[in-house]
């Protein structure tokens, strides 16, 4: 062990090492105790069963729908419509991997919507339009994560309050109104393609790359695993819990920002309707992806392709003519049993 003298004291401070070591074990103890390696294949697992329900999910739309499901145009709607969602989801699975929970994401969307899309924030270009939206995410993301770290307030109720202030707070902004959009280049984000896909699916793309290289291969994604499997044990390894825990949520708000400029361009409008019930779509996806809601162990990818499971669902109904409600009921059940598989994985794991 390596010393530094403070004062009249000497303080042990452990090798770098060292520090390394235990803060890998409590990423391990997070996992519940397995070996990463063992974690990597339980979620490759889950990842091909995401992936044979959207292949079933394709073939009950090419019997139902008279080949009008798997055409280029189709296929790229669901993408498009799955890439708003889909930004908010990987915010949603760093917080619910870190032991947490955010249910203020959609009033974050359209907060940040509104207030980038207002006839003074509109007038300085679209520079600042983007900035303000990322900048109105990632307070009100650091908000909720002062509160719930350092305030030692449940990231349940937080984040409900935040919910219901972000929502109200647009609608007072907005005098609920909508704002159209009058800036060219934002609305060309959602008109521009690139090789016949279009650019709101690279940027999806590439958010999703980004998280999954931050969560996957940075001490950032590791402390994040240990924070929410085993936050004692993660504390004991050096690392800053309350810090950590903060972050994640302002995260989780840079998400909605950069969500709200794509519903932006989108819609060409900000709207204080805008993210309704996103929250219950990004912890459906994230659940049914494999990520634990006790926190601690979940991937990225399974989120992703919860999304497209059921971003396809809806786009089964609509092709179908069927009635909102059904589609409901399904996605409900689904849920519940993506719920009973995670608890019989966990009561049949040593």
């Amino acid at each position: 062990m390596s010393e530094r003298t403070e004062g009249a004291h000497s303080v042990e401070v452990p090798p770098v090492d060292e520090h390394s070591r235990v803060e890998k074990a409590a990423a391990v103890a997070g996992a519940g105790g397995r070996a990463p390696w063992l974690s990597g294949r339980l979620a490759g697992v889950r990842g091909f069963g995401l992936v044979g329900v959207l292949v079933v999910l394709a073939i009950v739309g090419v019997v139902t729908t008279d080949g009008r499901f798997l055409t280029t145009s189709n296929i790229l709607n669901i993408l498009v419509s799955a890439s708003i969602i889909g930004v908010v989801t990987v915010g949603m699975t760093f917080v619910i991997i870190g032991g947490g929970i955010d249910l203020s994401v959609g009033a974050l969307v359209a907060l940040a919507s509104v207030w980038a899309t207002t006839l003074a924030t509109q007038s300085y270009g679209p520079v600042v339009m983007v900035l303000c939206a990322l900048l109105v995410g990632m307070g009100a993301g650091l908000v909720n994560g002062i509160l719930i770290a350092y305030g030692r307030l449940v990231a349940f109720i937080v984040t409900l309050a935040m919910l219901v202030s972000a929502r109200g707070l647009a609608q007072a902004l907005s005098d609920r109104r909508t704002q159209l959009v009058t800036v060219e280049q934002i609305n060309s984000i959602a008109t521009t393609d690139v090789l016949g896909v279009p650019l709101l699916v690279y940027l999806f793309a590439a958010v999703v790359a980004i998280g999954w290289v931050v969560l996957n291969r940075t001490t950032f994604g590791r402390r994040t695993f240990a924070v929410g499997g085993n936050i004692e044990a993660a504390r004991l390894a050096g690392i800053d819990v309350r810090r950590h825990t903060a972050l994640l949520y302002v995260l989780s708000g840079l998400c909605c920002g950069i969500a709200a400029v794509m519903i932006m361009a989108r819609t060409t409008t900000g709207s204080s309707t805008h993210g309704d019930l996103y929250e219950l779509d990004a912890i459906a996806a994230v659940i049914i992806g494999g990520t634990l809601l006790t926190g601690g162990r979940g991937t990225l990818i399974g989120s992703i392709l919860g999304v497209l499971v059921f971003t396809t669902i809806t786009n089964l109904f609509v092709l179908n003519n069927l009635p909102t409600e059904v589609q409901n009921i399904a996605k409900g059940l689904i849920i519940v049993a993506a719920v009973l598989l995670q608890r019989r994985g966990r009561t049949a794991s040593p």
